[in-house]
């Protein structure tokens, strides 16, 4: 079989559909996340978490844009699994990815607590309910989980000699960690606005590598 004749094969194929789910999961995650935050009345970029959406009228966006891209980052994982059939890694960084994305699905069906004035007429300081413990609890493990992939891939990609596939990767997870022990501590303001550009770095991590192994998938 030639190698044109592997890339156009049905698993070739659906492998890098797969991955194309990868692409398209942060954009979409972040249009909609972004359309509702410049939009709806009382949130504030610099002070309010994009899972705070989830409540309101229009909560309903919120939840739906989480469990749409958690589906997809997870066949983007499956994806990632089968392009990657030997070397380091090959178990890790597709579980890992899957993981993030189950708790993308998780965030959105255990929906986060109103806080922070928000929405409208929500007092600064509100009761945390148990689907409130387990969105937190479901955002902990998938952040983890994410930064674990990055450093994960990030070795496979250094043991490779793609000393610049290797610097993204881990320096996208050492970043994302910070952004997220800061968001943690509970501090707002800049924080808040490094955890969203963290967030952004990691959705564009995801969507290069998977263009990556999408170009490279036979």
């Amino acid at each position: 079989m030639t190698t044109l004749d592997r890339q156009r094969s049905p698993a070739v194929r659906t492998t890098r559909s797969l991955l194309g789910y990868g692409v398209l999961a942060g954009p979409f995650y972040v249009t909609v996340s972004l359309a509702q935050a410049l939009t709806r009345d009382g949130f504030r970029l610099d002070e309010h978490a994009w899972s705070l959406l989830e409540n309101g009228d229009l909560g309903w966006l919120q939840i739906t844009n989480f469990v749409l891209t958690g589906l997809m980052t997870c066949a983007a994982a499956v994806g990632l699994r089968r392009a990657l059939p030997t070397g380091h890694g090959r178990f890790w960084a597709p579980s890992l990815l899957f993981v993030y994305g189950v708790s993308l699905i998780g965030a959105g069906a255990f929906t986060a607590d109103p806080a922070q004035g928000f929405p409208a007429g929500t007092p600064a300081t509100t009761a945390v309910s148990w689907h409130g413990t387990l969105h937190f609890a479901m955002g902990g493990i998938g952040f983890l989980a994410l930064i674990a992939a990055c450093l994960v891939l990030g070795s496979r990609f250094a043991r490779e000699g793609r000393t610049p596939w290797a610097w993204f990767s881990r320096t996208t997870g050492i970043l994302f960690l910070a952004a997220f022990a800061g968001i943690a501590s509970g501090s707002h303001g800049p924080t808040t606005l490094a955890f969203v550009a963290a967030v952004l770095l990691a959705w564009a991590w995801l969507a290069a590598v998977c263009l990556h192994f999408h170009r490279t998938a036979a």
